[in-house]
């Protein structure tokens, strides 16, 4: 069937850029339900895990087997207006995606929902994740002549779907098949005309969960927060490996998964979850809290305050207050109009967005020994120009606990993390960390304390960015480093 297009918000265009991504995914159907607006549950969604990509949204809406697109870059309430939203159908399923991106030029082209025609319909598809063997499988493509509009993966993984449809009896079974040849971190939920379907990599690198809507519809999002605005009620989480479908108002399971993922990412606890989802049964807010706890067991320091850096750092804070003894208090005032710095897509914006986003409540931490709590230190750049803030409002000591590991690798599997040469840890020692910080004392949590931060997950993770030993293998990965490489030089 042939797509409406809103023009403005065209699906197509020309141009690259470098895509590393961590994203927001979200997807709806009604059952049926005539009452619910699947325009407005998906804006709600995407508000709801805005924290997952503040560069770009967008959503594509299918009523009676039409999909319609819009997308743009800004945040969700700039890009889906009340206006926006009208030029939309009322529709019975939708997707929505927040997106995140690293470095290089921001235009809305490689915002998603990425959509396209192929020769047995329309497609519709939101990702979140990184594939390690993109290269690969773009060259496969270019050869046979597709042509590549980004360097998203994405469209990888679109037109790898697009093209096993040719020979497949179900868009479920492209969908499997195209699993089968992508390798690395894939957590996308994807719609066709008379389907969603939903679909995490083997070793479920990113959250994904099922949730059921009053009526009967059903939803699938990155985090559980998604499914409070939405009222929908939380199921279980999708499988590691598994593929999810919804038909005509039934879901069902279309490739059976493990029951629990082996390379769960354990960033989202650290940083990446909102503190009121749940992840595989853990609570990130009590996992934050218990890793504060643990971190101030390793290097105790007497002080007179323990403050979070905000907001991840917030509930690590408050265990380590509990923990220590060491009153609790709010140091640090957060702008809550300025974004995330680490989502900031280039450095010079990280470093100027927190001159702005952050100061000091002079009353907590004057004349007082601070101990700040944050929940990593990835670059160095915020934590530095924070300890100046609370000298400058002044602290007599400021002493840092952090609640994870040193960050001393690449992450190839959907997080900017940039070259190793711009992780602090990895270019000096704990003690050469103190001091370009200019902190008094510096602890960070272990990692073997580190893997008991979320007992009620019983699952796997990915410490890849602690150690250097990844779940997979990424060699097929590095290619993809030289690609981005030579892009950038083009430019």
């Amino acid at each position: 069937m042939n797509n409406r297009d809103c023009s403005q918000y065209c699906d197509y265009g020309a141009g690259f850029r470098e895509i590393h991504e961590e994203c927001g995914v979200f997807g709806i159907t009604t059952g049926g339900d005539a009452s619910v607006d699947v325009r407005e549950e998906v804006r709600y969604a995407l508000y709801a895990l805005q924290h997952r990509g503040q560069e770009s949204c967008g959503i594509s809406v299918n009523d009676e087997g039409v999909i319609t697109t819009m997308k743009d870059v800004g945040l969700v309430p700039d890009v889906l207006t009340n206006e926006a939203l009208g030029k939309l159908p009322r529709g019975q399923m939708a997707i929505g995606h927040n997106r995140y991106g690293s470095g290089g030029t921001v235009d809305f082209l490689n915002a998603q929902p990425l959509h396209i025609r192929h020769a047995k319909g329309t497609l519709s598809l939101a990702f979140n994740g990184q594939l390690t063997n993109s290269v690969q499988i773009r060259q496969e493509h270019q050869q046979q002549g597709i042509i590549f509009h980004t360097d998203s993966d994405a469209e990888i993984i679109t037109y790898t779907i697009a093209k096993e449809r040719l020979t497949s009896h179900s868009t479920e079974e492209a969908v499997r098949r195209a699993m089968e040849k992508l390798e690395g971190a894939i957590t996308m939920v994807v719609m066709s005309p008379r389907k969603l379907i939903a679909a995490r990599d083997k070793k479920g690198f990113r959250p994904l969960v099922i949730g059921q809507l009053p009526g009967g519809g059903y939803v699938f999002a990155s985090e559980t927060c998604a499914l409070e605005v939405t009222g929908a009620r939380f199921l279980r989480d999708v499988k590691a490996g598994e593929i999810v479908q919804v038909e005509d108002g039934v879901l069902s399971v279309y490739q059976e998964g493990t029951e629990k993922p082996s390379g769960l990412c354990i960033f989202e606890y650290v940083y990446f979850a909102r503190p009121d989802s749940v992840v595989e049964g853990q609570s990130v807010h009590h996992s934050r809290k218990l890793a504060g706890a643990l971190v101030s067991k390793i290097k105790p320091v007497e002080a007179d305050v323990v403050i979070g850096s905000p907001d991840s750092g917030l509930e690590a804070a408050m265990g380590y207050a509990e923990a220590s003894g060491i009153p609790y208090g709010v140091g640090l005032m957060k702008n809550r109009y300025i974004g995330r710095t680490f989502i900031q897509p280039t450095q010079r914006e990280r470093e100027d967005s927190v001159k702005i986003k952050l100061s000091a409540i002079e009353s907590t931490v004057r004349g007082k020994r601070v101990i700040m709590v944050d929940d990593s230190i990835v670059r160095g750049t915020t934590s530095k120009r924070v300890v100046k803030i609370l000298r400058d409002a002044g602290a007599t000591e400021v002493h840092m606990r952090v609640a994870s590991p040193p960050y001393i690798n690449k992450c190839y599997f959907g997080t900017d993390n940039t070259e190793k040469r711009n992780l602090i840890a990895a270019r000096t020692d704990v003690e050469g960390i103190r001091q370009e910080l200019g902190l008094d004392s510096l602890a960070f949590l272990p990692l073997e304390e580190m893997l008991k931060v979320a007992p009620d997950a019983g699952c796997g993770f990915c410490i890849g960015c602690f150690t250097g030993s990844y779940p997979v293998d990424i060699e097929k990965a590095k290619e993809k480093d030289k690609f981005n490489e030579k892009i950038k030089n083009k430019r």
